[in-house]
């Protein structure tokens, strides 16, 4: 049990610690807003993170099928919504996310649903997941319920501890910024989320165009 616990541990730091566009993002949100922010940001990837896993470790063979036939697809319109994501960031105007402490419940719903969609659109994760499992050889038709269901929840964890690691570094160079350096932030934030969109949607394409 206790390798299994370890294992799922590395395995949500794995995938959640690659520098893409949610790590920017989180990165934003806490120089902006604050390590809570970036924290519930972080979670919401990791929510939909564990989906995948979920599918992955329990052999949903239906779901990964489908993505995997739907896959130019998600991978299209999680493209496209990336880019937009970072055209707003890029025109966010930092002076207003400071004034929203009065609708924090609102604010961290939003940050949560936001990360999650992001997360959810780019199926590519089960690639990640299924190369991790079969490394660690983290679980087989012989792992019992109880034993998988541990493994999940240290995926979480793992995760988790990842995006409260991040947050909390960035958060001390939090008040080295003013209105200007914040608004610089999220120029540089969504510049590079659009930069990333834009080659993820013209590998995507052209690999289609390659088959």
């Amino acid at each position: 049990m206790f390798e299994t616990i370890w294992k799922g541990i590395i395995i949500g730091i794995c995938v959640s610690a690659p520098m893409g566009p949610i790590g920017v993002l989180v990165i934003q949100r806490t120089l902006n807003r604050g390590k809570y922010y970036g924290i519930v940001t972080g979670l919401g990837a990791t929510a939909s993170d564990l989906l995948y896993a979920i599918a992955t470790g329990y052999g949903m063979s239906f779901v990964v099928d489908f993505l995997q036939a739907h896959q130019f697809g998600f991978q299209t319109f999680g493209s496209i919504f990336v880019l937009l994501f970072g055209f707003y960031l890029f025109r966010s105007n930092p002076v207003r996310q400071l004034t929203k402490k009065t609708e924090m419940k609102e604010s961290y719903m939003q940050d949560f649903g936001t990360s999650f969609a992001l997360t959810i659109s780019n199926p590519l994760i089960i690639v990640l997941l299924m190369a991790l499992y079969a490394r660690f050889n983290f679980i087989n038709q012989q792992t019992s319920f109880l034993e998988s269901a541990v493994g999940m929840v240290s995926i979480l964890l793992g995760a988790a501890a990842w995006w409260f690691l991040l947050t909390s570094i960035v958060n001390l160079f939090r008040n080295k910024f003013n209105v200007r350096g914040l608004r610089f932030v999220n120029v540089i934030t969504g510049s590079l989320i659009m930069t990333l969109a834009l080659i993820s949607l013209i590998l995507t394409l052209a690999g289609d165009i390659l088959l």
